[in-house]
């Protein structure tokens, strides 16, 4: 170190004694010039060692601070990665500090844009845009970003402004209407001089938004977002690929957000369906209904109202363009068939367990729903004869008392696709083979059970079947699906000879059953059969046309509009007790579901306008938190993606435990409630004393064996499964322990 101190000095004597000799040797090879030099700048003459030491000193400062213009050695590799590193942390600095984003400049450019619309405060909005929504991610280190985002109030700032006044801007830009349009409009305005000056900030805007989407974590955000890019989606059809990321994304927020954000997402959909027409139906037709099938695989009580919710969205979507749709649900309808031709080629439980299974029957329930709504049009009404068929194989592929809810499940859909189309499905040949079973004849020998919701499972186990709470379930259902069917054609001419052979067999059910109960339900079903046939007999009597004349369809079609006859009102009746058994089953409900049939009852200009006043107001209230995208949310959300799979597998599970066997409660609710207050005192109370545990020793001492052999057990550990309850309650020990102490004294 002494070393190089010390040549320091002797260098910058050597420099300033060899530019004191050029300076002489320009003075003998070009006088003039030195006389020049001389003249005008005599500082530059007057030279000397203290200012060449000066200099020196002052180019060794700006070498360190300017890194760049340094000249590293190769042979040196650990300096090199030194000096870049300097560098590096040098112009991140810089950066940071030349590009921060403020309040201010948001304000100014918010405010320029509002009064002048200028171009540029536009574009300088735009890139700050793109800077909030790829904030956090690794391309914002590089030395290309322009802007910084430093806090979150200026992130809501930009996000709010922009959201909620781009569109407008970028219409009056491109000379559009300030709401709507269609396809076409935008086709023409791809070839002028206004979109090649301005398309970029059209991209720059939805391709950003579409990032930041990604990044969201909280459903009200998204939801608003969604809501403001959905009067941007007619740009969407200049953009491809942007068009079928967005469908991906969206559809994803509809099948599993919570909220109104599935909502808004189908609303987003639907008015990409409507606006783009055939750019976008295939793709969002195939995309709707995977998604459904994916959110539909497993059910409970909790998630049913949400399922519903999914295919009436999908049943919606579909009659967009009824023509496109046949297509798709023929495709979808042939693939069911063809599962169930396998299984009844194979007859393997492999093959039956396709078929039996959350996925294919909620598959069946949305074609159903689709041939409901759209029976009456011509290009649907070819569907539901394929769905039929289908239909009635799955409901006798396996018949046996345990898929019992699945044959009501089949019945109840057959009697919606029959009371749609206005044609004949024989759905009492399989209610009333479910009744001629031998488990519905016998007692129950399990005792009262569980209360069954067959609404949520398709299997029932082996004990479930001989309880009573199943029994009742079933054969209530079965009078309910029954009378439906009948009084579908309560007011036909030929309704006595639709009714004669389920009334026989009713009967003979009457005769075979030993439950009372049973009995008064058929007799009253019956009695509302006969009543009914006398009231068409009755009209029959005073009409004068053959059976194969069309004025038989209009044969009481005043009463059918008001529901006079006799069965369809006892149909009415049934389904209130069955909807007051639903609720009463139903232990809590989903918000979504309750009002899930009403799409069109506004149309989405309405919703427009409807959505413009409140619209500041919740963006405001949306964009109030301090969260910023970054690599801190992303490792939140990703921790929280697994807590929600986690979630997910244990509902899974349970739902997977309801499908297959519903346990049985032998022991009551007070033994139940006892044990569980008995394990709570163990856990809570103290060391017992010597006398303690010679009472609990006499406690446990069996009242009926021999008093000698009788010992103290030690206590043994908790079983999972559950067993028989044959402790003795808790309120009934004092009289027990008072009694083993008399024996004791005799």
């Amino acid at each position: 170190m002494d070393s190089k101190t010390a040549s320091k000095p002797q260098n910058k004597a050597r420099a300033a004694r060899e530019h004191m000799k050029e300076l002489e040797t320009l003075q003998e090879k070009d006088p003039e010039f030195y006389q020049f030099l001389k003249e005008h700048d005599k500082e530059l003459l007057d030279f000397n060692d203290k200012d060449i030491d000066e200099d020196d000193e002052i180019d060794m400062e700006d070498d360190e601070i300017d890194l760049e213009n340094t000249e590293i050695p190769e042979d040196d590799e650990t300096d090199a990665t030194d000096f870049e590193r300097v560098t590096n942390k040098a112009e991140n600095e810089d950066q940071s500090v030349k590009n921060v984003i403020t309040t201010a400049m948001v304000d100014s450019w918010c405010n320029s844009i509002r009064e002048n619309a200028k171009i540029g405060a536009v574009r300088s909005l735009m890139r700050a845009f793109r800077t909030a929504c790829h904030y956090g991610d690794d391309e914002q280190h590089e030395s290309s970003a322009k802007f910084a985002i430093m806090s979150s109030g200026v992130f809501n700032k930009i996000m709010l402004f922009v959201l909620s006044e781009m569109d407008g801007i970028l219409r009056s830009l491109l000379k559009l209407p300030t709401s709507g349009g269609k396809k076409e409009t935008i086709n023409d305005l791809m070839g002028t001089k206004l979109w090649k000056d301005h398309n970029h900030l059209v991209k720059s805007y939805l391709g950003n938004a579409l990032h930041i989407l990604n990044q969201m974590t909280d459903t009200e955000m998204i939801s608003f977002t969604l809501r403001r890019l959905r009067y941007s989606s007619i740009f969407l059809i200049a953009f491809p690929s942007l068009l079928r990321r967005y469908i991906k994304v969206t559809l994803h927020f509809w099948g599993t957000g919570g909220g109104a954000l599935p909502v808004v997402s189908f609303l987003f959909i639907r008015d990409l369906c409507v606006r783009l027409g055939s750019d976008c139906l295939d793709e969002c037709f195939k995309g709707i209904y995977k998604a459904y099938v994916l959110n539909c695989q497993f059910v409970n009580a909790v998630k049913l109202q949400h399922i519903q919710f999914l295919g009436n969205c999908v049943i919606e979507l579909l009659g967009v363009d009824l023509p496109t749709a046949y297509q798709h649900a023929f495709v979808f309808i042939r693939q069911l068939g063809m599962i169930l031709r396998e299984a009844l080629n194979m007859r393997t439980k492999e093959a039956f367990r396709k078929v039996y299974e959350w996925k294919y029957i909620n598959c069946l329930e949305l074609w159903t729903g689709a041939v409901c709504a759209y029976g009456s049009e011509t290009d649907f009404r070819p569907l539901a004869y394929p769905l039929t068929q289908i239909i009635y194989g799955v409901a006798r592929l396996v018949p046996t008392a345990r898929y019992f809810p699945l044959r009501l499940r089949c019945a109840r859909m057959l009697n919606r696709i029959a009371a749609s189309t206005g044609t004949f499905i024989p759905v009492s040949l399989l209610l009333l083979d479910m009744l001629e079973m031998k488990e519905l004849n016998r007692p129950p020998t399990e005792g009262a059970g569980k209360a069954v919701d067959l609404r949520s499972v398709l299997k029932v186990s082996k004990p479930t079947l001989k309880t009573r709470a199943f029994q009742e379930a079933c054969v209530f259902s079965v009078v309910e699906e029954l009378a439906d069917h009948l009084a579908q054609w309560s007011y036909s001419v030929a309704f006595l000879e639709f009714s004669f052979i389920p009334a026989v067999r009713l009967r003979n059910f009457c005769k075979s059953t030993k439950i009372e109960r049973f009995r008064r339900e058929m007799r009253q079903l019956i009695h509302n059969i006969q009543v009914n046939s006398e009231f068409i007999n009755e009209r029959r009597l005073c009409i004068s046309f053959l059976p194969n004349d069309p004025a038989a369809t209009t044969f009481l079609e005043d009463e059918k509009k008001s529901g006079a006859s006799p069965l369809s009102q006892y149909a009415a009746t049934l389904h209130q007790r069955a909807q007051q058994r639903n609720d009463s089953l139903m232990g809590s409900s989903v918000i979504v579901g309750s009002h899930s049939s009403k799409f069109r009852n506004k149309t989405s200009e309405q919703d427009e306008e409807e959505e413009d006043d409140t619209m500041n107001e919740d963006g405001a209230a949306v964009f109030n938190s301090s969260w910023v995208p970054g690599s801190d949310s992303k490792a939140k959300q990703s921790k929280e993606g697994k807590k929600k799979k986690k979630k997910m597998q244990g509902k899974q599970e349970e739902a997977i435990t309801d499908d297959v066997v519903e346990d049985l409660i032998l022991s009551s609710d007070e033994d139940g409630y006892d044990s569980s207050a008995r394990e709570e005192d163990e856990e809570t109370k103290p060391v017992p004393s010597k006398q303690q545990r010679k009472k609990q020793s006499v406690i446990d001492i069996p009242s009926s064996g021999n008093k000698d052999k009788a010992k103290p057990t030690p206590p043994k550990k908790k079983s999972k499964k559950r067993k028989l309850s044959t402790e003795v309650p808790k309120k009934d020990r004092k009289f027990h322990k008072k009694s083993n102490k008399r024996k004791r004294t005799n």
